[in-house]
């Protein structure tokens, strides 16, 4: 199973050295680049979940290939 955690930079090193001492995890920074992705790609679940519950109104498909 995986897991991303959002951790304030200052407590890094202590939560990365207390999971490197169990031998049942193995941890891998994310680069910036995969991070931007994640991100982006929770943003977008975020905006889809909004208009899913009609809090958000969507565009249309053809409006938005008009635009670009």
């Amino acid at each position: 199973m995986k897991f991303v955690i959002d951790i304030e930079k200052s407590k890094v090193s202590t939560l990365i050295s207390l999971l490197n001492d169990l031998p049942y995890v193995k941890t891998k920074p994310l680069t910036s680049y995969k991070a931007k992705v994640l991100e982006d790609v929770k943003e977008a679940v975020d905006e889809l979940n909004l208009v899913i519950s009609g809090k958000l109104n969507a565009r249309n498909a053809n409006e938005l290939l008009n635009e670009l």
